[in-house]
């Protein structure tokens, strides 16, 4: 069946959040800087069967489209071009980061910890998949 890879894509640094081979559960696998995003999907693929790529979709309370939607699309074209057989959806990922930092607290993470942003990506990434994962069982 193949994992389902979701990306928190960001400016600086990506979390990065994927399934179990048989697409029930979502867990988040790290934070990798955008800059080197490309090369560790290419090694993850190589390693892991993927079946789809989940990609946040940020919007802005009024619904539009927020900045870094560009860097977004500009990603989307490469990986269609580098990987035509592995599909790219999109999920809504408004709140996503403010829900991570509640489930940390929820969790039980210390105040130090929630102040990473590298785990609060790959926190966010992991809602942004189950977001997904429930959308689609519906």
């Amino acid at each position: 069946m193949g994992r389902i890879v979701a990306l928190d894509y960001g400016k600086v640094r990506t979390g990065v959040a994927v399934t179990d081979p048989l697409q029930l559960i979502a867990s988040g696998l790290t934070t990798v800087e955008t800059k080197e995003l490309f090369s560790f999907l290419h090694t993850y693929i190589a390693q892991e069967e993927v079946a789809a790529v989940v990609i946040g979709e940020p919007r802005q309370m009024d619904n539009t489209p927020s900045e870094s939607e560009p860097l977004i699309r500009r990603f989307i074209g490469k990986w269609e071009k580098a990987f035509p057989q592995i599909p790219v959806h999109r999920q809504d990922e408004r709140f996503t980061s403010r829900e991570a930092v509640k489930s940390m607290i929820a969790s039980g993470v210390k105040k130090s910890k929630r102040r990473q942003k590298a785990l609060v990506d790959e926190v966010s990434a992991t809602l942004i998949l189950q977001g997904y994962l429930d959308r689609i069982k519906n």
